[in-house]
């Protein structure tokens, strides 16, 4: 068998004597298409690359390339299309003019699966099957491909498994893959610059927008590909059981994240207490809550947990906390010299609020001690209030020593009583 004998089983016609005229006007047509793609690319990749950065959000030099990419080669797919179409080329010109077509397909689909993550192996691999199949295509030559590759195949049960339907079921999946991720960021991208919503339902949004995008893939598939599943609604039904009794923790946390988010009780950036954990709300997510401490550490908190416990959230309807002081001085002391000094002190703080303004209360008279409590209102708690504290002690420290005022420490009176030795007579 010859190699134009080949190409005819393969649904690629070769006639025996070439048209050279019509040879020439192909290959005019598949270089003028590729310069006028490479002409046009130059000058709209950039406009393109910028309004994918403003629908998806920040974009590497990679999606750049891959919008240039698009650009320039998607052209050139037009541009051959319609010429192929519009203009009678012999069977050689026709496949000189597919090949062209199936080249540039292959370079998007490449550059496309590229950006997905997809291996560089494999990303050729699956560019090499598009370029095949749109060369074939174009011919008019993909059924004796297709009636080729449904006959190989083998029987299981009362199912026939063939290679079409593989490799259908591999390009829709990998097609619905690539759309849902497109899509999902367009939609988390477009949600985050509504100004009107606040930071929590914008994430609420985004959370249901995902699980949407996602729902919907999967019942195009399912579709597409026309899977049955009648059969299985038995089997489904009984798994639906065993499953909702063994991730009945998982989907309650998931609905209380959501219910999290859409009474706005707890959102990112609020300062709360949960049990022995205060930090900052840094997000809220599909099994817990992201909550981080003063010392950096990351609290993972099932959202269930904050449906169910006490919750204090110091940012819930203000920002303002007020932090209460210990302080005790000497009996002996000047007290309004001291509780002046203590305002001072507070107002000296840099994160110490002038308005509301700081107050010194007297709370009681100890064994040692005249015991006072400075009250401190600051407005950003995410930022602690252990070292306002310190701060407002330790210029309280060198207040006192300069004006004499004394900080008591305990002490005990001892008086030891003589008695008279017993008589030993």
């Amino acid at each position: 068998m010859n190699w134009q004998q080949l190409l005819q089983d393969w649904g690629l016609p070769v006639p025996r004597s070439p048209d050279f005229s019509s040879i020439v006007l192909a290959l005019v047509v598949v270089i003028g298409a590729y310069a006028i793609g490479w002409f046009l690319g130059k000058r709209l990749g950039p406009r393109i690359a910028r309004i994918v950065r403003h629908w998806m959000g920040r974009v590497d030099q990679f999606g750049d390339h891959l919008a240039d990419t698009i650009t320039n080669y998607g052209l050139v797919a037009l541009l051959l299309l319609v010429a192929g179409n519009a203009a009678r080329f012999s069977p050689l010109g026709s496949l000189i003019v597919a090949i062209a077509l199936g080249g540039a397909v292959a370079v998007i689909v490449q550059r496309i699966a590229r950006a997905m993550g997809v291996g560089s192996g494999i990303a050729c691999v699956i560019a090499m099957l598009a370029f095949v199949g749109t060369t074939a295509g174009t011919l008019g030559g993909m059924q004796p491909l297709l009636t080729g590759m449904r006959g190989v195949g083998l029987d299981v049960g009362t199912h026939r498994i063939t290679v079409l339907g593989v490799a259908n079921f591999i390009v829709v999946v990998a097609v619905l893959y690539v759309a849902a991720r497109l899509t999902n960021r367009i939609t988390l991208h477009s949600i985050s610059r509504m100004k009107a919503l606040d930071i929590s339902q914008r994430a609420l949004v985004q959370k249901l927008a995902s699980i949407l995008v996602i729902v919907v893939a999967v019942l195009l598939g399912v579709d597409v590909l026309g899977i049955d599943l009648t059969a299985l609604t038995v089997f489904s039904g009984a798994v639906g059981i065993a499953v909702g009794f063994g991730l009945q923790k998982t989907f309650g946390n998931l609905i209380a994240g959501l219910i999290l988010l859409m009474d706005r009780s707890v959102k990112p950036g609020d300062v709360i207490v949960v049990g022995e954990t205060f930090g900052a709300v840094t997000k809220i997510g599909v099994r817990a809550v992201s909550v981080v401490t003063r010392d950096g550490k990351e609290h993972l908190i099932p959202n269930e947990q904050l449906m169910t416990q006490p919750v204090e959230n110091w940012s819930y309807s203000s920002r303002n906390v007020r932090i209460h002081i210990k302080v005790g001085i000497g009996y002996d002391s000047d007290l309004p010299l001291a509780q002046r000094l203590m305002i001072e002190a507070a107002l000296a703080s840099p994160r110490a609020l002038k308005e509301p303004k700081p107050a010194v209360w007297l709370t009681g008279f100890g064994d040692s001690s005249v015991d006072h409590e400075i009250l401190v209102w600051i407005t950003d708690p995410e930022a602690g209030v252990g070292n306002v504290r310190s701060d407002v002690l330790n210029r309280l420290w060198l207040s006192f020593r300069e004006n004499g005022i004394e900080i008591p420490f305990p002490q005990r009176d001892i008086h030891i009583r003589s008695q008279v030795p017993p008589s030993t007579t």
